[in-house]
Order: structure tokens, then sequence, then C-alpha cells
């Protein structure tokens, strides 16, 4: 990578706050620096929002720095408070563990833990071994309760309630930058924008106890232009676990987000190169379609793999590629591609009126609603418009090869086959 990466960094829309830009920025162009960031382990799996940080790493570690991802097994325990109305779940050790081993798995798939140029530590390695009082004393003291008041993340929950546990947070973050300050030499934590107290109060930290310089990043919050929170969907989050979120609906995900946010996502989430990214944002009326398509596989690649994205743009473009050719497609071919659900082929014999199967495969989240679509005319089955409650799918509506093709407008699907 030719550059300054920071340069990188800033124009795709990385940065939102920095605590020295020439400093951070001299010591990108430099030789290679240690930074980190942080990884609670909430979930089995990380989500699409979660790829601002890994995609900022990514970066980072093609140009030579060395990366270490803290998997948050001890401050998991106690609740960052960042961002949120409510305390979060308490988590028992057990599910914390299981957890943040699958969180490792995921970040290894991008950032090729080595031991050398990228790392992965879990904080709970030294966080839960601490003598309380001990700690109290020797980390506790250099912090102002007045400046965490402050702090945005804690004022948001002041009036709804802070628990003391969660008040502990930004300690636990701090001393994790310190420790890494200490074991390897660690001078640039990133973070998300809401970090940015957190983060700051771990700059000082090492100031303070060690007389060390270090920096702080932290990414912007982002929304779509729909206002709606990135990675997430009416069905919940944008899992980055195909298990959870299959690489096709992965893929779907990025091909039907709103063109106002094609040139920026491009930025973010793809390895492309800024020239190619703008020609792509010029691109205007059906071109912006290609700009997505790209979008979409590029992101897909990251995440999945390059059998899984070829895979998931073939099933794409079988769906939707051939006007009126579903039919065909549905029972065989790329389509069989498609996410897809069994049914005993018994019941298919007997019949079932489509509101019961959309509802039952979660193409819909009521049989009420099911019958609003078809009143509509919204839900096709094989590519034809469903008409009237009374019509019954069965064995009939199956393609040669055993599929059917459940379609909720232009953009949900399922292919149901039988067993």
């Amino acid at each position: 990578m030719s550059g300054n990466v920071y340069d990188e960094l800033k124009e795709r829309g990385f940065v939102a706050q920095v605590s020295d830009e020439a400093a951070v920025r001299r010591t990108l162009g430099g030789k290679p620096v240690t930074f980190y960031i942080g990884f609670d382990s909430t979930a089995a799996s990380l989500h699409a929002g979660s790829l601002v940080p890994i995609m900022a790493m990514v970066h980072l570690r093609r140009a030579g720095h060395r990366a270490i991802a803290v998997v948050g097994g001890g401050t998991t325990m106690v609740g960052d408070p960042s961002g949120k109305s409510e305390m979060r779940r308490m988590l028992d050790e057990a599910t914390i563990r299981s957890y943040g081993a699958s969180i490792h798995a995921q970040l290894d798939r991008y950032l090729h833990f080595d031991g050398s140029g990228a790392v992965a530590v879990n904080n709970a390695d030294w966080l839960l071994p601490l003598n309380y009082v001990g700690f109290l004393r020797d980390i506790g003291r250099h912090f102002s309760v007045n400046r965490m008041l402050a702090a945005e993340s804690y004022k948001l929950r002041l009036e709804k309630g802070l628990s003391f546990i969660e008040f502990n947070y930004q300690l636990l973050q701090a001393y994790d930058y310190l420790t890494l300050f200490r074991k390897y030499g660690c001078t640039l934590q990133m973070g998300g924008d809401d970090q940015w107290g957190n983060i700051l109060a771990g700059v000082d930290l090492i100031r303070r106890v060690d007389g060390g310089a270090a920096e702080a990043l932290t990414f912007p919050l982002l929304t779509m232009a729909s206002g709606a929170k990135m990675g997430k969907t009416a069905q919940g989050a944008v899992w980055l676990d195909a298990a959870l979120f299959s690489p096709y609906d992965f893929y779907q995900y990025w091909v039907n987000v709103d063109d106002r946010d094609v040139g920026r996502l491009l930025r973010l989430f793809t390895l492309l190169p800024l020239d190619e990214i703008r020609k792509l944002e010029a691109l205007k009326d059906g071109g912006t379609n290609e700009a997505k398509r790209v979008l979409a596989y590029e992101a897909t690649k990251i995440t999945h793999g390059d059998k899984a994205a070829e895979e998931a743009r073939a099933a794409s473009s079988a769906a939707f590629g051939k006007p009126g050719g579903g039919t065909d497609a549905a029972s065989g071919g790329n389509v069989q591609l498609l996410p897809t659900t069994t049914i005993a082929r018994t019941r298919l014999e007997a019949g079932i009126s489509p509101a019961e199967l959309f509802t039952e495969v979660g193409l819909t989240p009521s049989r009420k609603e099911a019958k609003r679509l078809i009143e509509q005319g919204g839900l096709t089955v094989n590519d034809e418009r469903i008409v009237g409650p009374e019509r019954l799918l069965t064995v009939k509506d199956l393609g040669p090869n055993g599929g059917m093709l459940l379609k909720v407008g232009k953009k949900k699907m399922l292919r149901v086959v039988a067993g």
C-alpha cells in the first residue's frame, strides 16, 4: 500500500475523532506500530456493524502494523454502558468463554493471527485475577469521578440508572490499554465513537502511571440513509456467522442497500482501490445497481470467502436476473443455492395454505400479515402471484427437481423442498 495508511483511513471514512492527528499520522507513516481494538463476548457471533473496526484493522495490518484483537472475556463480565439505554444482560463465565472462542475464530478469518503481525488476547487473563483493593489503590486513584460522570457514555445512563459495576468499566478498559502498552508496546487504541471517553482514559492512565505516550482514534457510528442502524434488518442482526445468517442473505443485505449509501459502504467494507470506487460512485441510473452488486460480492468475499461469494452472486442472478424465468430456476440450477427449507411431502400432498407456509418458514411474521400481503398481491410462488385465500400449495407447485420458490415482494425469497 502506497502513502500513509492514516490518510487512507480518513478518505475511506473511518476517522471520527483522533487524540493528536499529527502524531497519529506520523506514527502510522513510519515504522510498524502496535494497535488494538477490543471485542466484548456478548454474543456467539459478531455482526455487520463490527466490520467497521475489523476493516480498519485489516487496512493497518496490510500496511505493516501489528494488530492486537482483545476478546473481552473480563470486561464482558462487567458490561459496557456505552450507547446502552439499559444494563446489559449478565452472562455466566462459561457462556462468555464460549462466545469468546467463537469471536476469536471469526476475527482470525480477517486478521490471520500469526503471533507477530496479528495477535489475539483475552483480557480475562489479567482482569479476573486482579486483587480488587489493590486495583483501586494502584489504578482507581488516577480517575476523577467528576470527569467520568461528564463522559457521554455515562451521562446517557444517569437518568435511567447506572449500576456500580458498569461504572467500573472505564477503569478496566483503561487498564487493558496500560497492560498492552507494557506487554506489547501498544501505542494506539481504536474503537467506536461511543468509546472515546474510555479510550482517552487509557491514554491518560498510561501517561500518569508509566509516563508513556499513547494515542486514540474512533470510528463514526454508522446509520444508513434510511435511518436504520448499520447491520440491522427488520428480521434482526446481520450476523457474520454463516450458520446464523447465510452467505446468500449476507449478499442480499448489501445488494439491497439504499442508493445513497453505496459509495460510503464501498469505501468502508471493501478493499477496492479508491480510484475504482470513485468510478463506481459515478455510475448513474442502472449503473448504481452494478455498483451494489460489486459491493455485495466484495463484502461477501471478505467475510465468507471467494466460493461463497460466487455462489451467492450466481443464486442472486438466477433468481432476479431472468425476467419471468423464476419457475424453472426455482426447481433447479443456481437457485438451489438459495436459503432452503424442507417440509414433509405428506403435508404438501394434503395442501398447505400460503399464509401458513410463508409464516412457518419465516418469510412473514404472522398469518395475518401473510393474508394482508396476499390481498395486495405481494406473495408469489414460482413467480406466480397468489390470488385468493382459498389457494393451497401442493406437490403440483414443486418443479422437476422438487423445489418451490416463495417470494415476498421482489427481494425476499426462500426455496422450499419436499422431504
